[in-house]
């Protein structure tokens, strides 16, 4: 029997298309980067901000998108152990039945009968059924083997998600960091402008200008404080962000966020961008892509097989036994009343008007859709690196300059003030100077939160973050308490065990760990 199961399998073997990938980044050359070295799995740790640390470890373990995605894996699991419950006999059946009969034998003397006895009889059986149907074509394991590589690609999901949480938490941390800075750039600058306010006034009253300067400097003040309530406005959303992923009800964050507020997170050293090919092991999202396009390809097999015959096992053993008079079970299993059968059945749908056949050609072409997309999916990963390459690269140049920027716009606004005091320059001066200052100021604040966030998306585009489950399971024990609650699970609620690729980081599923017979079901 276990030739026969192990015997052909129709269909095609996966094989992972050959990407287009480029050997090198465009802007490998920049000093701030370098193509050797390992990438930090744990890059957010690059920003050495305990606050953030301690986010992404909240986030990890509260995160209810990421829970959810765990879930995906345990359905994925145990629908993998109903594919390979496939595998075995797959209709069983057992009965029994005890019959009793009392009837009157009212036969006439003159006929031999004997009116005034009463006959009981008793009539028992059982047995029990299975059939077997024989994998002769691989459509058992073809399943089995689909289900494998959904249960991996739903891993690798589960990463995936896992992934776009860190760095959805760092990116909304440097966010929230950046609006802080602004909000304390305008209330300091507010501080200036009614120092320049009460300058012109002074002025005015002691007849050395016009009311002009007054109204003028007032008009930049209050322009400058309408910028705190937007800002907070956008504060606050992000903070309500935060607590989202965080997996938190409304509450205040202070208790998180106090320590070093206004404080944009800011990373030295150069960062590793290996190289292009890197992402095909790297990055979760690939792996999912290639083990959907795996799994796919396994359901075509399963399309075949329904071309061919199907042939089963079916037996039968049972027992049966009658007695007049006196009951007796055991009866039943005395060889002289055993029923024993076993034989071959055959099903062929000859008649299927075309059916099979484009139910295959169907498998066939979403397969391609799929491989299509793998591809596609390479090379947007390529782009996003590229994209977070030139953000990080490029803000950085433009707070460098900035930095310039914010120190002459200080310069000017002193020389400024100082002769619009001793009356040697007009007030258009220095309000033109303020506003100067704050716009420098402003805008060094955001392309430092641009750098900051163009780094994130770079870590994020290069894949990392993932390996932080390594070793732990999929749900919260919390979770697995309720559904062990309900639900018999065996030991598959906290298990972590998952193949691993020796190409490929450790816990990181590829389409090489797929097999036909492997992890079987909890039963």
């Amino acid at each position: 029997m276990a030739a026969v199961s192990s015997g052909c399998m129709v269909g095609p073997d996966f094989a992972t298309p050959e990407p287009t990938v480029t050997d090198t980044w465009l802007e490998w050359r920049n000093k701030s980067l370098k193509t050797h070295g390992e990438n930090p799995w744990d890059w957010w740790r690059v920003f050495h901000d305990p606050v953030l640390d301690r986010l992404i470890e909240t986030a990890y373990q509260q995160n209810l998108t990421l829970l959810s995605a765990g879930t995906k894996v345990l359905q994925a699991r145990a629908e993998l152990g109903v594919a390979v419950g496939e595998f075995f006999p797959q209709a069983q059946t057992a009965s029994s039945a005890v019959s009793y009969n009392r009837a009157s034998n009212a036969t006439p003397a003159s006929q031999g009968g004997n009116s005034g006895t009463l006959g009981n009889f008793w009539a028992d059986r059982w047995f029990v059924a299975a059939s077997w149907e024989i994998d002769l074509w691989g459509k058992f394991r073809r399943g089995i083997e689909a289900a494998d590589a959904a249960y991996l690609g739903s891993i690798a999901s589960y990463d995936d998600v896992l992934v776009t949480l860190l760095s959805d938490v760092a990116s909304t941390y440097v966010g929230i960091r950046t609006l802080e800075r602004q909000i304390s750039i305008a209330q300091a600058n507010v501080v200036r402008q009614r120092e320049a306010v009460r300058i012109a006034r002074d002025r005015y009253e002691g007849g050395a200008t016009s009311m002009l300067d007054v109204h003028q400097a007032q008009n930049v003040l209050a322009s400058t404080e309408a910028t705190i309530p937007r800002l907070t406005l956008q504060l606050k959303r992000g903070e309500n962000a935060l607590r989202v992923l965080l997996g938190m009800a409304p509450e205040p964050l202070g208790f998180l966020l106090a320590r070093g507020a206004g404080k944009i997170p800011a990373a030295s050293g150069k960062v590793a961008i290996g190289i292009p090919a890197d992402l095909l092991r790297r990055r979760p999202d690939i792996r999912a892509a290639e083990l959907r396009a795996a799994a796919q390809s396994a359901q075509i097999g399963v399309a075949q097989a329904e071309l061919y015959p199907a042939v089963s096992i079916t037996g039968l053993l049972g027992g049966q036994a009658s007695n007049v008079g006196v009951h007796n079970l055991a009866q039943m299993l005395h060889p002289v009343g055993r029923v024993f059968s076993i034989g071959p059945s055959f099903q062929w749908n000859l008649l299927n008007y075309g059916q099979i056949t484009n139910n295959v050609r169907l498998q066939d072409a979403t397969l391609q859709q799929l491989l299509v997309d793998y591809q596609n999916k390479v090379l947007t990963a390529q782009q996003e690196v590229e994209n977070g390459i030139a953000t990080y690269t490029l803000s950085a140049s433009e707070a460098f300059y900035l930095r310039r920027s914010v120190t002459e716009a200080k310069g000017a606004l002193d020389i400024a003030t100082l002769e619009y005091q001793q009356g040697t320059r007009d007030f258009t001066t220095v309000l033109t100077a303020e506003q100067n200052l704050y716009a420098s100021e402003n805008n060094l604040a955001i392309a430092t939160g641009n750098t900051a966030s163009g780094l994130v998306s770079l870590y994020r585009a290069l894949g990392g973050g993932w390996q932080i489950r390594d070793g732990k399971p999929f749900i919260t024990a919390a979770t697995a308490i309720q559904m062990r609650n309900r639900t018999n699970w065996g030991n598959l609620l906290l298990t972590t065990e998952q193949p691993v690729d020796p190409e490929t980081p450790a816990g990181l599923p590829a389409a090489q760990d797929v097999n036909s017979n492997i992890r079987p079901p909890e039963w």
